[in-house]
């Protein structure tokens, strides 16, 4: 199976570096990432020849540097399993994960989980690749999933989690209405004490900051855009319940109905980042899913820009 290579043609501009500054500065790789490639027998090549990072490199060289996985660490069993494939390339995928899907194993999930399905398509595919999540979906919600593929895009991605460079936007059908139009919500998470699961509102806890508008009302519902400035578990269903607009059908913050809803009704809906190698703009957007289309039949919008 062929491994993920970085490659550069050194200017002349740049002759007499060591390698290891140009593996720093000009790939951008971290020491982590440079160590690991030390050690490989392909692992940093200098026209097509081993080197070690305190050689001094010419101008015209190539200079290439194996980034992709050569073992894979994480233990993960390739389990057979759907997977909604939104964008793909050498770097990352962009995943629709369905609802009721957990991203990670875990306590009665061991074999089915998102990591699982991403293993063994990759075994399917012939790629040799660990799993390497940027950010995590509640099992409940639906929509966009970013996992890249070798550690050094997966530390480039989370470089950018919580930065103007990688922006995520959901959507959600929450029970009332929030007091005003649009706000920004401002108010620590913290745990629930003798809970595993649970979070609240907590002046003593992690800070914790979402954005909303109210992009439609329907008989008692409301469908909202939100965006996260920060990352807290179950951020998005604190906040909204600590607002008296808990997420419909959220057992754990509001009320749980199966027959409105099996799940809490939050959809990534939209992502923007930079390509962790290019560093090239992309962009994906994902509709709202039947289940929670079903709470406000009457919307008739698309999913918005990420900007407010």
């Amino acid at each position: 199976m062929e491994r993920r290579r970085l490659t550069l043609v050194v200017p002349p501009s740049l002759a007499g570096q060591k390698v290891d500054v140009l593996l720093r500065r000009e790939l951008r790789l971290s020491g982590t990432v440079i160590r690991r490639a030390k050690w490989l027998a392909q692992g940093i090549l200098l026209d097509g020849v081993r080197v070690q990072v305190n050689h001094l490199v010419q101008g015209g060289q190539v200079l290439s540097v194996q980034v992709g996985d050569e073992v894979l660490r994480s233990g993960m069993e390739p389990v057979e399993g759907a997977l909604d494939i939104v964008y793909e390339d050498g770097d990352l995928l962009v995943l629709n994960k369905a609802p009721g899907v957990p991203c990670h194993p875990g306590p009665g999930h061991y074999s089915d989980t998102i990591g699982n399905h991403v293993a063994y398509y990759y075994k399917k595919q012939g790629i040799l690749a660990d799993y390497h999540p940027v950010h995590r979906l509640d099992k409940g919600t639906s929509g966009l999933l970013v996992v890249a593929k070798h550690a050094h895009a997966q530390e480039r991605l989370k470089e950018q989690l919580h930065t103007l460079a990688f922006q995520r936007s959901y959507l959600a059908v929450c029970c009332h209405t929030p007091p005003a139009e649009a706000g920004v919500i401002d108010a620590p998470i913290g745990r629930v004490a003798g809970s595993l699961m649970a979070r609240q509102v907590d002046p003593a806890g992690q800070a914790a900051t979402t954005r909303y508008q109210v992009l439609h009302r329907q008989e008692g519902y409301s469908l909202i855009r939100l965006t996260l400035e920060t990352g807290r578990t179950h951020q998005i269903r604190v906040h909204m319940a600590h607002l008296g607009c808990p997420l419909a059908g959220d057992f754990l913050y509001g009320t749980e109905d199966p027959a409105l809803i099996t799940r809490p009704a939050l959809h990534s809906a939209q992502i923007t980042l930079r390509h962790p190698i290019t560093g090239g703009a992309l962009a994906w957007s994902c509709p709202l899913p039947a289940d929670m289309r079903r709470l406000v039949p009457d919307w008739r919008g698309s999913v918005p820009s990420t900007e407010f």
